[in-house]
């Protein structure tokens, strides 16, 4: 008698986290054992961070479910009752979709709000991204957390892989994969610079910075405070160079860094703005800009594969690792002044990427189908590293 199919359940609430479950849901979309459920929840559903919903679904993937989380409020008060919003809203979402396997990523707070749901209906969750450790934020937390509600873990790197062991996670259950937003560099071309020009409708100058500045939410230094920072330094830079700006996350004052981006814009023909440019177009710009300037996690997975080097600002990655192409720097205006100038001296190299291994999405389907019942996964115990030597 044949089995039916394995329902596998991805969560997915930016367009962040989409671009690095692309290939992994693609996987799942074409192999007759699975049958892929999509819940789309946060960002994705809100005209304000580009509706990104429809990127999914002109992709080819069918939404099962759309789960409602984002308030018009952005305060510490605000995000909390979103997480118990998602909380909720999953509850339901779950229950109605019975998924075999619940798969996450991350450290936002929607994807947290879909652990705590699959806890207490007994739906083992893959992770994706945990042990890592980013002191300048309450991400951590929130990835710790979701680390511990989880059964597969699915790490970007070896220190990663070491530190879930240390929390007590099960060495047999953590497999190190890489980053899977490198798996666009393995399919298909990134679009060349007269594409990006045609479709971003901007023209790329002598020199371009790529930036993307996300709130601050445990640092001493206010974000608004540090972003002055940042648009102080790039108007050093003059009118020769352009500045692609990729808008905030949701996060606490997130909107107001929204605002502020929109009107620094504003009567700057080199510099543009976009809420969303989908993964294909954003590692096309890296790839293309001669330095990445900000806070985003990309600026150390993906830029140093594309050769790109990195300004990082402020402490939101402080504890990932770091290819040598990454230049860190305090949230002042000479600081960050000073960093660019030494990653434009830096220029494009080839260095090694702590992050890449190869096929992530691959590796992560192989790890899946090893489970021959994914429900005993759910009876997880604290695996006591000095009781197994």
């Amino acid at each position: 008698m044949q089995r039916a199919p394995r329902k596998v359940c991805v969560v997915t609430g930016s367009r962040a986290d989409y671009g690095l479950l692309y290939f992994l849901m693609r996987e799942l979309q074409r192999t007759p054992r699975y049958e892929l459920q999509v819940a789309i929840t946060g960002m994705h559903l809100s005209p304000e961070f580009g509706l990104t919903a429809r990127v999914i679904e002109s992709d080819g993937f069918p939404i099962s479910v759309r789960v409602e989380t984002l308030l018009s409020s952005d305060t510490a008060v605000g995000v909390a009752k979103a997480t118990g919003l998602g909380v909720l809203g999953f509850a339901d979402a779950l229950y109605n979709l019975k998924p075999d396997l619940l798969v996450v990523l991350g450290d936002r707070f929607e994807i947290f709000a879909a652990a705590q749901a699959a806890l207490f209906l007994r739906i083992p969750v893959a992770h994706i991204g945990g042990g890592d450790v980013t002191a300048g934020a309450f991400d951590e937390a929130i990835r710790h957390s979701i680390s511990k509600l989880s059964h597969l873990h699915f790490v970007t790197n070896a220190d990663a892989a070491a530190r879930l062991a240390r929390m007590g996670e099960n060495p047999e259950r953590i497999f190190n994969v890489g980053s899977p937003g490198l798996d666009h560099l393995l399919h298909g071309e990134l679009p060349d610079r007269a594409t990006l020009e045609a479709e971003l409708e901007f023209k790329f100058r002598a020199r371009n910075f790529l930036v993307t500045f996300h709130p601050v939410t445990l640092d001493a230094v206010p974000s608004q405070i540090q972003l002055e920072a940042l648009l102080s330094a790039l108007d050093r830079f003059g009118d020769d160079t352009g500045v692609l700006i990729t808008l905030p996350n949701a996060d606490t004052e997130g909107r107001a860094l929204i605002e502020r981006l929109r009107q620094y814009s504003e009567g700057k023909p080199g510099v543009k703005v976009f809420s969303s440019l989908g993964q294909r177009r954003y590692l096309g710009a890296l790839a293309q800009v001669d330095v990445v300037i900000g806070n985003s996690s990309s600026g150390l997975y993906e830029a140093p594969s594309l050769r790109t080097p990195t300004v990082n600002i402020g402490r939101r990655q402080e504890g990932r690792l770091r290819a040598a192409s990454v230049f860190d720097c305090a949230p002042l205006a000479d600081d960050i002044h000073q960093a660019i100038t030494l990653a434009l001296a830096y220029g494009h190299q080839a260095v090694d990427n702590p992050y890449q291994r190869g096929n992530c999405a691959k590796l992560m389907m192989e790890t899946i189908d090893q489970v021959a019942d994914l429900p005993t996964l759910i009876l997880k115990h604290f695996h006591d590293e000095k009781a197994s030597c």
